[in-house]
């Protein structure tokens, strides 16, 4: 298993950046499944490496991780600020599958994030359900659209919610509300991604999880979903993303 901080210049973002990847060693010519680990609102690229096992855990399974950085972003391209959603979901991939021996199948491929992370990995997969065989959110920050205005008399907060996404009146029923989006893939022809959620029950995010959760059963999506007497807190997450990756389909 090797460990290994990646750094080069993004021509989307304009600025140089890091992604922390982590790589198994394998017996046979095949290329890696890979899954694509998205970090919270207040973290980096680092944060899954620093705070979980999550090389442990991927080594037992043969499984290479993707790690990013996207800042504050949401995983959006900002009304005021970078495209860090195109970094995210059309330059990054190009950039890893030149740097590494990583299967470009959508088989195998995965997306699963923590908080803001949660958000932007069910975006990319309801958004770009080709790319994925998978995707899950851990404590996931899934109603955007409402949830901005939670802090509607935190006049910082609302000043860095325009930043990202301008106005807020316009996120619901937009490609940056996942409710939205679930509803749409009624009309996908494909193959939707298998979805995994979990939220602990004293997680500040809880409600809008559980509502995310009736609206796929009312849609019909497949979903597994789980939760247990937790925070939103790294021992949590430790302990999830390690179910998560045992869930992975397709992985030995």
């Amino acid at each position: 298993m090797a460990f290994i901080q990646c750094d080069f210049h993004s021509e989307v973002l304009g600025f140089g950046t890091s992604i922390n990847v982590i790589l198994p060693k394998k017996d046979n010519k095949e290329k890696y499944s890979v899954l694509y680990l998205l970090h919270g609102l207040t973290d980096d690229h680092t944060a899954w490496q620093r705070k979980t096992s999550i090389e442990r855990y991927a080594n037992q399974k043969n499984l290479a991780v993707i790690m990013p950085t996207v800042h504050r972003s949401f995983y959006t391209d900002m009304a005021k600020g970078y495209d860090y959603w195109t970094y995210m979901t059309e330059e990054l991939p190009e950039i890893v599958h030149d740097f590494f021996p990583i299967s470009p199948k959508r088989e195998n491929n995965f997306v699963a994030g923590l908080s803001m992370g949660g958000y932007g990995a069910f975006k990319w997969a309801l958004r770009k359900p080709e790319k994925f065989k998978a995707a899950a959110s851990l404590s996931g920050a899934l109603n955007m659209a409402r949830r901005i205005f939670d802090f509607k008399d935190n006049k910082d907060r609302m000043k860095e919610f325009r930043l990202i996404y301008g106005d807020l009146n316009k996120v619901k029923n937009s490609k940056n509300d996942l409710f939205y989006l679930l509803k749409k893939l009624k009309n996908y022809s494909g193959e939707i991604p298998l979805l995994y959620q979990c939220c602990g029950t004293d997680d500040f995010l809880y409600k809008d999880n559980i509502m995310f959760k009736n609206l796929c059963e009312e849609e019909g999506i497949v979903l597994t979903y789980n939760d247990e007497k937790a925070g939103h807190e790294w021992d949590y997450w430790d302990r999830k993303i390690k179910d998560i990756i045992n869930w992975l389909p397709n992985i030995k």
